[in-house]
């Protein structure tokens, strides 16, 4: 029972957390439009922010072994607190950049510390209940934060106030816990040479997911501001393509169970990149097309990286699954990185339209490159797969995420596999010299 009740907690932490990260992301972009902040200076909030995630996701493991969880965990959301806090007293572009990759940093750490209590809690009957509820309430939360800005406006302190209170919510459920610290937090497995050799269609699959899926995130909000859309409207927008992601994770996931991922992985390229030519060539105002080529996208490119890592894994060998998909979470970090700044001087130089040529060209290399694989290597048997399993937004995937996804777990048999092999002396391993030994007497 007290497992229970402590797993339930976490989830409400982590919930509160995605909430206001969701909101935030929102906010900023909106409400720096709204200030007249450039369109490069809205990009570069954007690649803040993953650059902040990215180095949070290494540096915080640091801080927490000589700290322990919970003191860090409540840095983490004080600071995190005081930077939406600081959003709202210094409205400034370049102070606003330098804010959301400090805020970046912060959330990586929270969500790592969250998630390794999760991790802590589940064993290997549970961990693939517990991985799902964790995503699924994770979209639901972060979804619904957006949506708030739909009540709150952008305007005034209200927004910033309610993120910051939600920040200071979530720091509740892993500060009253009466249960022994979990085990120090993974940091993130690197090997990209692995990646790279293990599967070329992931490694360029995870950087175009990452220039497009950060483009879009940072500077849809601005595209939908610029064509007219208020606040209820662009929260309204990101939710459809959001809620039409999440949806079809699990049919297109489980399709690519059964048939080569990677004819799955062209459909979704191929069909985002569509959506992102019509979205330039139609440049549609306001209305009920905005709404439906915003849900075609959403619904085409948002399950496109958990089948990639699906594709990665299918080839990993047995215990590198950790190092496969570590070197993915970096290689889109770059991605979501760069891709915010060059979609912004697009967007300068040609229209706000052009921040979907940036989602085209990246959606539709994926594409074409993974055709271009298909005719190299075959694909692995569908029987000797580890079955598809939905992610979070990936902009919020930690090296802890990937510690509590259950195809993890191989990694986990197959280093106590190697510490038990390590831990039994030479002369007691079987080999024919020691049978001799034991008959001579002389063992």
């Amino acid at each position: 029972m007290a497992s229970v009740v402590k797993i339930y907690a976490l989830f409400l932490g982590s919930a509160l957390l995605m909430f206001g990260g969701g909101l935030q992301g929102l906010l900023l972009s909106v409400r720096g439009a709204e200030e007249h902040f450039s369109l490069l200076a809205l990009g570069l909030i954007g690649t803040g922010w993953s650059v902040g995630f990215v180095a949070g996701s290494i540096a915080v493991p640091l801080i927490v072994r000589k700290v322990g969880h919970i003191r860090a965990f409540s840095v983490m959301a004080a600071i995190g607190t005081i930077t939406i806090l600081l959003n709202l007293l210094w409205i400034n572009d370049v102070g606003w950049i330098v804010l959301r990759a400090l805020s970046g940093f912060c959330f990586a750490g929270a969500a790592m510390i969250v998630e390794s209590w999760l991790n802590e809690v589940a064993d290997n009957k549970s961990r693939g209940m517990i991985f799902s509820i964790y995503v699924t309430i994770n979209l639901a939360a972060s979804t619904v934060g957006q949506m708030a800005m739909s009540i709150t406006g952008t305007a005034g302190y209200l927004p910033f106030v309610i993120g910051a209170i939600s920040f200071i919510c979530a720091l509740m459920p892993p500060a009253l816990t009466s249960s022994p610290q979990p085990r120090p937090l993974a940091s993130a497995k690197l090997d990209l040479p692995l990646l790279i050799k293990t599967s070329p269609v992931a490694a360029v699959a995870a950087f175009c997911c990452g220039m497009a899926n950060g483009s879009f995130g940072t500077l849809a909000p601005v595209y939908g501001y610029e064509q007219g859309l208020d606040s209820t409207g662009i929260a309204l927008l990101f939710a459809i393509a959001a809620i039409a992601g999440a949806v079809a994770q699990i049919p297109f996931g489980r399709l690519s169970d059964r048939i080569d991922r990677r004819l799955v992985m062209i459909g979704l390229a191929a069909c985002s990149a569509v959506v992102g030519v019509l979205i330039v060539a139609i440049n549609p105002a306001a209305g009920w097309m905005m709404y439906i080529l915003f849900a075609l996208y959403g619904l085409a490119a948002n399950p496109l990286y958990p089948i990639a890592v699906a594709h990665a894994n299918d080839f990993a060998s047995d215990g590198n699954f950790a190092k496969i998909a570590g070197g993915m979470l970096l290689i889109l970090g770059v991605g979501l990185a760069i891709g915010p700044a060059i979609a912004s001087v697009l967007m300068s130089n040609i229209s706000p339209a052009a921040l979907f040529i940036i989602t085209a060209i990246f959606h539709a290399v994926v594409a074409v490159f993974a055709y271009l694989r298909m005719r190299v290597r075959k694909s692995v048997d569908a029987s000797e797969r580890a079955p598809f399993q939905p992610m979070g937004n990936d902009k919020q995937v930690t090296p802890e995420s990937i510690v509590l996804d259950p195809r993890a777990d191989m990694d986990q048999e197959e280093e106590m596999v190697l510490r038990s092999e390590e831990a039994v002396p030479d002369e007691l391993i079987e080999t024919p010299e020691n049978k001799r030994h034991v008959q001579d007497g002389t063992v």
